[in-house]
Order: structure tokens, then C-alpha cells, then sequence
């Protein structure tokens, strides 16, 4: 993956992924070929596979790439069929939700094809450590969505939670493609260690910037309603802040989910006015230089230079 028009080749390699995609997700099954035609094939801002592409570009060649690329997708996709039913949720990627379309086995037998799909991609590629990492991730995951319905359900609000829970729920996958690239290269362990912990926490400054935006965003940029998180009773960094300054009004608002009017301006207003959105802006700051700051393990190469790149994007909008 070393070349001289580094651009070009990121193109040329996404490229390829989403032609190998359609394959892989393809079935005769005409209701599982219709969901994955909507929810795998439409697209979203494939940023797992770029990291995957990145951090082996930065290694130099790695086997296997594009198969780790798919299986890392595979995986956050099934979760998005599972996640679409689990919060009633409306749309995915501006589409009518999977589940609202074709029923709620449907839609959860189709995510469970696609974990299948993963699996047959990493008998393909033929490393039990790998295989191993992909188990540890998708077992993270699950325990972070759990978690999140456990916290909301029994009030256990705290940061420790949250962590785990953003952790879990989304930088544990980013963790594994880059990491997993590391496995396949037969990278050094420095260069291993380096390329997990900016996953990791480039995965939590993403979670956090989407859960501040959730709150603070406007409905030009989310495309729906603010407030989401708090209709379904999930607790973010901001949030988590707020319920610290103001606990009997806010637990308030928390415990009526959000659902009276101008309950989720009252939450804007006093995250302004208590500097919590600043702070959560200034927390996510630290993560993404923490991030960054591992890359430097690696040797400079137009490759951690992107990858440099994609984690500062987390701090350029965040209003």
C-alpha cells in the first residue's frame, strides 16, 4: 500500500471495498437482499474502512486489508439492524428503518446473516489472533449496548459508565481496525500498541462529539430533532454534567424523558449557561490529542498524516 498519489490509492481502495461489499452481503433471499441493499450498500461515511486502509498503509503492506475492512463493517452494520429495532428508531442513513419495512425478525435475522457473513471472511483470511479480536470487539459492544439500557433503566448515571459505555458501544470497533491491521502486518508491538490506542480513543472522541452534537446540534446539521439521547433516557457527557449542577431540575426533565414542551431548549440553555457544553467541547479536544499524540510511535508517512487528519475533523463541527 505504499504509493506515490497516497489520495488516489485511499480512493481506489474504498472503491474496491464497496464493490466487494455487494458481494459478500449478496442473497437470494429477496427480503435479506433488499435490507442490505439499503442499510450495507447506501453508503454512510465508512470510517472504519478508512482507518483499517490508513493504519495499514502506514505499516507498509498488510495481507489481507480489504477482508479486514469488510469484516469490521460487517460487524457495525449488524449492530445498526439490531440498534434500529432495539430504539424504535424512525430511519437509518435517511431511509425508512429495516425493521419498519420488513417486521422485526426480518430485520434481526439479516443482521445475524451478516454477522455470518464476518465470520466467513475471517475463515478466509485464516488468524485466530485476529479472529480473537473481532470476538473481543463484538463482545464489547454488546456489553456497552447493554450497559446503556441498564443505566437508563436503573438510574445509574455516572462517567465511569459512560466511558465504558462509549467504549463498548463504538471505540471498541475502531480500536479494531486499527489494530487488527497490526496483526495481519505482524507489526512490532510498539507499533501495535500505538495503532490500538489512537483507535480507541479516536473512537471516543467520535461517540462524544456525535452525543454532544445530539444535544447541542442544530436540526440542519443532525437532520432530525435534538434531543434523542434524552427521549430515550440515555445519559452523555454533557448530559451527565448537567444532571451534576442541576439535579432537581434536570433529574426532572430525566425522568419525564424529555417529553414536555421546551424541555430539551431548557437543556441547551443551561449547558451555556453553566459552561458544560465547553467543557465537553474541551474534553473531546484532550481525547483527540491523546489520540494523536500515540500516533507518534509510528514513522511520519502520508498515511498517519491522514489519520492525524481524521481525528482532528472531530473538532471542526461541532455546533
Amino acid at each position: 500500500m505504499s504509493v506515490k498519489d497516497f489520495t488516489q490509492d485511499l480512493e481506489s481502495f474504498l472503491a474496491a471495498f464497496e464493490e466487494r461489499l455487494r458481494k459478500v452481503v449478496k442473497s437470494e433471499v429477496e427480503f435479506i437482499g433488499l435490507i442490505e441493499e439499503d442499510l450495507v450498500t447506501a453508503g454512510g461515511k465508512r470510517v472504519r474502512p478508512r482507518l483499517v486502509f490508513l493504519a495499514s498503509a502506514a505499516l507498509g503492506e498488510v495481507p489481507h486489508a480489504l477482508e479486514l475492512a469488510l469484516a469490521v463493517e460487517l460487524i457495525h452494520s449488524a449492530s445498526l439492524l439490531h440498534d434500529d429495532l432495539i430504539d424504535d428508531a424512525e430511519t437509518r442513513r435517511g431511509r425508512e428503518a429495516a425493521f419498519r419495512k420488513y417486521g422485526n425478525a426480518v430485520s434481526v435475522l439479516s443482521g445475524d446473516y451478516l454477522l455470518s457473513r464476518q465470520m466467513a471472511l475471517l475463515a478466509q483470511i485464516g488468524n485466530l489472533e485476529l479472529v480473537a479480536l473481532c470476538a473481543e470487539a463484538a463482545r464489547m459492544l454488546s456489553e456497552g449496548e447493554v450497559l446503556q439500557f441498564q443505566v437508563a433503566a436503573l438510574g445509574e448515571y455516572s462517567l465511569a459508565n459512560y466511558e465504558r459505555i462509549i467504549h463498548g458501544k463504538t471505540a471498541a470497533l475502531m480500536q479494531l481496525a486499527c489494530e487488527g491491521a497490526a496483526v495481519l502486518a505482524e507489526a512490532p508491538l510498539a507499533h501495535r500498541e500505538a495503532l490500538a490506542r489512537f483507535g480507541a480513543l479516536y473512537g471516543q472522541a467520535f461517540q462524544m462529539r456525535d452525543d454532544y452534537l445530539d444535544l447541542m446540534g442544530s436540526s440542519e446539521v443532525l437532520g432530525k430533532p435534538a434531543g434523542g439521547d434524552v427521549r430515550e433516557g440515555k445519559v452523555t457527557r454533557i448530559t451527565l454534567r448537567l444532571l451534576e449542577a442541576y439535579p432537581e431540575e434536570v433529574g426532572a426533565i430525566f425522568r419525564r424523558r424529555g417529553r414536555e414542551e421546551g424541555d430539551v431548549r431548557r437543556l441547551q440553555e443551561l449547558a451555556q449557561q453553566s459552561k458544560a457544553a465547553e467543557e465537553v467541547i474541551q474534553a473531546i479536544a484532550e481525547r483527540v490529542e491523546q489520540a494523536i499524540g500515540a500516533l507518534r510511535e509510528l514513522p511520519r508517512s502520508a498515511a498517519r498524516d491522514q489519520l492525524e487528519a481524521l481525528a482532528k475533523r472531530e473538532l471542526v463541527r461541532l455546533s
